[in-house]
């Protein structure tokens, strides 16, 4: 099946022509027609969730506001496909000292929330846990500690070994810390796709159609999934892409 990670840049008039209202229609007109099987977004602030969730009515969703744990603020929002998944359990947590609550994480700029499903694939009836985040884009300690709170999560909830998705925009290059620290226990879709890496190489960078200058935005997976092909998708109308980061999308199997 397939997944997808997409930061679908908050819904701003500051971004004029590009602001949501005018993208709506290209961003679900974009996961719709890659077919995305299960896609988690981030910035999705509650008028763009209420979009998606009419635009996606096959598709049930999990996320909360990031300011209050209800509706406030951006949702790290996952959806999933009703006719092919079963939701067994769910949740969110914040990337925070407390991560019961919201609450600016070390030296955050932001509040920031990891959503996180267990579902079951009706198809083969084999369970597995989705993650999904968004780091702060200043805190490089709060992104660090994240990426070990993402870690402890995944051992707790996932006491199985069943397989494991974590989508998300990271704020942070491979060769930083925090993703070094992921891909100790994870590892990038894109580096072991089975087919070679499709588009192009970064995916953050703007609305304008122009080579992107970094990768910040992954899928990880442990050692229960294989990639059968990845892709950075640089779907664009005219001289703007739907969105300022490019969405992720890789086929997965789960191995046995």
């Amino acid at each position: 099946f397939l997944v997808m990670s997409y930061n679908i840049r908050l819904n701003t008039p500051a971004d004029s022509i590009n602001a949501w209202p005018n993208r709506i229609d290209k961003v679900t007109g974009l996961i719709r027609f890659h077919q995305a099987d299960i896609f988690g977004v981030q910035e999705a602030l509650p008028e763009q969730v209420e979009a998606l969730k009419a635009a996606f009515p096959d598709f049930e969703s999990l996320g909360v506001g990031r300011d209050d744990g209800k509706s406030s603020g951006e949702h790290m929002s996952v959806f999933f496909r009703k006719s092919r998944f079963e939701k067994l359990d769910g949740g969110t947590f914040w990337l925070n000292e407390d991560t019961s609550k919201p609450g600016f994480g070390w030296d955050a700029a932001c509040n920031r929330t990891c959503t996180w499903l267990k579902l079951r694939d009706k198809t083969t009836s084999r369970e597995f846990i989705f993650f999904n985040t968004h780091f702060d884009h200043r805190g490089r300690v709060a992104r660090v500690e994240s990426s070990k709170l993402i870690l402890k999560f995944m051992k707790e909830l996932n006491t199985g070994n069943l397989p494991f998705i974590l989508t998300g925009d990271f704020n942070a290059t491979k060769d930083s810390e925090p993703i070094q620290t992921i891909m100790s226990a994870l590892r990038d879709s894109r580096e072991v796709s089975e087919s070679k890496p499709y588009g192009p190489e970064g995916t953050s960078g703007g609305f304008q159609v122009k080579e992107k200058s970094r990768i910040i935005d992954y899928i990880f997976i442990n050692d229960k999934v294989k990639i059968l092909r990845h892709g950075h998708l640089s779907d664009s109308f005219g001289i703007y892409y739907p969105s300022d980061h490019l969405p992720v999308l890789a086929e997965v199997e789960f191995l046995p």
